[in-house]
């Protein structure tokens, strides 16, 4: 009863909705591109998984529509990263935070071209928000292995705190550390089939068969599920 519960709170916001037709999205492809390598009878039910998937990943570009201001509002809350201790870190996530706010509409020019409501050319605007989510990604994962970096950082330097103290600052930290690994494993996820979307003759583009696609992006997907989820029973704990 408790786990239908959060679903439906999840389901209730636009964040929520997203994680969840994203990981029905991926993981239709998962099994539908496995099922087209089997079978005729399997075959046919793995392209109709596919569709769906599709279908699903169309609704997702459909509602990103509406993200821009969002993340702008999120851009310049964030700034240039006045209250980061560290300066990588801030110039990353700066830099992260710029391709994030130009992906949007470079995403919007490819959807109306493919749509039919302006006259040009979409493959180029798709290669190009595909390597601004890339790149974004790449900013990422290095963000998540010089924070997790510092952390340890910490672990090792008690800086002559009590032993009461440091075990209960230990804890968070590892908690952190966790976290960030997970950010850092669907941060790679994501990369590997960003690749794969880019022109062929880069790293692995176009190698990647429809089932692991699937299986990158539903790794990454269960792995935001599991964070918002950690996420939401934190809020329950503290209310």
């Amino acid at each position: 009863m408790a786990a239908l519960s959060g679903l439906v709170s999840s389901l209730e916001s636009y964040r929520g909705r997203d994680r969840l037709i994203r990981t029905l999205s991926y993981g239709c492809q998962l099994i539908g591109g496995f099922l087209t390598e089997q079978s005729s009878v399997k075959s046919e039910i793995g392209k109709r998984l596919l569709g769906i998937s599709a279908q699903l990943s169309h609704c997702r570009t459909v509602l990103r529509l509406f993200d821009d201001l969002a993340m702008l509002a999120y851009s310049r809350q964030y700034g240039l990263g006045a209250k980061e201790e560290d300066a990588i870190i801030r110039w990353l996530s700066v830099i992260s935070n710029l391709a994030d706010q130009l992906y949007y509409p470079c995403e919007h020019v490819a959807w109306a071209a493919d749509a039919k409501i302006i006259h040009i050319n979409s493959t180029k605007w798709w290669i190009l928000s595909t390597a601004l989510w890339g790149l974004s990604l790449l900013l990422g994962t290095l963000r998540s292995l010089k924070i997790i970096l510092n952390l340890r950082r910490k672990l090792r330097n008690p800086e002559g705190k009590s032993s009461k103290s440091f075990r209960r600052e230990k804890k968070m930290i590892e908690i952190q550390v966790k976290s960030e690994i997970l950010t850092l494993l669907s941060n790679l996820a994501d990369l590997a089939n960003a690749i794969h979307w880019l022109p062929q003759g880069f790293l692995w583009a176009g190698r990647f068969p429809p089932w692991l696609v699937g299986l990158m992006g539903t790794v990454s997907s269960l792995i935001s599920m599991y964070q918002a989820s950690g996420l939401h029973s934190e809020k329950s704990d503290d209310s």
